[in-house]
């Protein structure tokens, strides 16, 4: 696995001692450079803006002064100490991270911040979830993401893939309820060369292609039960048969997956594997529906837009106002697939500058359509109150009916009514 390695720059103009600072150093991408020209060279190579250390064999107080004066990060004196030059430069590479990720979300531009690459996002709702997927990416761990469709599920799959450390290896996706259960063993195994009528050749499978890597399994919970059985014994034991084979595969893959289904109920109902959900599930995010996410819809509904301008029809210039209070209060039962669907649609079909509510099919955003605006608000409160109820109590549905006033029974038929997989 290719293990993702912080630069630090050496400068000393002592060759013996370049070489021993560099063996000190081995848990980073370690450059050297003998003199100021070297440096500076390396410098725009490794990162321009970036922390300087200075280690003086001057120990004087003005000395160390004038090094932060002219723009040091942090003077250390020899014979420095390698347990606390490393501890230096710990706490150099945090600050480092921080000032970049706040930088990121403090951009005043109208697209709000860019999280994990490729999440973009206004609403702290989805700014949670992005920093639960930063910090559990680096362990190599499985989990599963649970969300209605369009949430944006395996765009946070690939995002958590490229901050992990197997970044560099295959993402492979496949969803488990668009492929034929008589397939889908297939695919995920792989088969050997004449294992059934039309096997002209040994095919590798999805999991033996993710080596490495991550494997994606969108929608989990189609899987049928006799295949779970197969697939909980992969987990277990890290090896495949292919479909005809009698040869183990050892296979390194970490496990993300996926669905819009209560897999608790499923568990209930007996056609989910506790088992194998405890084996799926070592860590668990809960999406929020975009209705849930503060701010979100209008954001990438001009992200979008402009986007699709730019590609399909360049006269458009934005977004109307009735657009945007038209937007603001659907309640987006889609998600964000449905968002980006019906701007595409109305950015294509759109005959003024300005995309329009009629455009997207939602009624003309002004006074007429209040009743339709104070159903949305409704729906959209409740939606935000039981979503926030919920995750307060850790997924506690008694204590949660509690705190929102209402009976165990009335949450069940309002979570059932909104599509809520919480």
């Amino acid at each position: 696995m290719t293990e993702h390695r912080q630069k630090l720059l050496i400068v000393e103009d002592d060759l013996d001692r370049q070489k021993q600072r560099k063996w000190s150093y081995q848990g980073f991408d370690v450059f050297c450079a003998s003199n100021r020209e070297e440096a500076l060279a390396l410098l725009r190579e490794v990162e321009p803006d970036t922390k300087i250390i200075v280690v003086s064999g001057d120990g004087t107080h003005e000395s160390a002064l004038r090094a932060i004066s002219a723009g040091a990060w942090d003077v250390d004196h020899k014979p420095e100490d390698i347990d606390a030059l490393h501890l230096i430069l710990r706490r150099a590479f945090h600050a480092r991270e921080l000032e970049v990720k706040n930088a990121l979300l403090q951009q005043p531009d109208s697209d709000g911040a860019l999280l994990l690459g490729t999440i973009r996002t206004a609403s702290p709702e989805m700014v949670k979830v992005a920093r639960t997927i930063e910090r559990i990416a680096p362990a190599d761990i499985s989990v599963l993401l649970l969300g209605a469709s369009g949430t944006g599920k395996e765009l946070l799959a690939r995002g958590l893939h490229n901050a992990s450390g197997r970044r560099d290896k295959p993402f492979v996706a496949i969803n488990c309820g668009a492929i034929p259960e008589n397939l889908l063993e297939s695919e995920l195994f792989g088969h050997e060369k004449g294992a059934f009528t039309g096997a002209v050749k040994t095919t590798e499978g999805k999991i033996e292609l993710a080596h490495g890597g991550t494997l994606f399994l969108d929608e989990v919970g189609d899987i049928p039960l006799a295949l779970q059985v197969k697939l909980l014994r992969f987990l277990q034991e890290r090896n495949i048969e292919r479909i005809g084979g009698r040869t183990a595969i050892h296979v390194d893959v970490r496990v993300v997956c996926a669905t819009h289904r209560n897999l608790s109920k499923m568990i209930s109902d007996q056609t989910f594997r506790d088992d194998l959900y405890y084996r799926l599930a070592e860590v668990t995010v809960n999406i929020p529906p975009l209705a849930a996410r503060t701010g979100d819809a209008i954001l990438l509904a001009k992200h979008f837009v402009s986007t699709f301008a730019r590609d399909m029809n360049p006269a458009i210039k934005g977004v109307s106002t009735g657009a945007l209070a038209a937007i603001d209060a659907w309640n987006w039962p889609g998600n964000v697939r449905e968002l980006e669907n019906r701007v595409k649609r109305a950015v294509i079909m759109a005959e003024g500058a300005f995309v329009t509510a009629e455009d997207l099919d939602l009624g003309d955003g002004n006074a007429d359509d209040l009743q339709l605006n104070l159903k949305a608000a409704r729906e959209a409160a409740d939606r935000k109150a039981i979503t926030r109820a919920v995750a307060r109590t850790e997924g506690n549905i008694s204590s949660a009916a509690k705190l929102l006033g209402i009976s165990r029974p009335t949450l069940y038929d309002l979570m059932k009514q909104y599509d809520l997989q919480l």
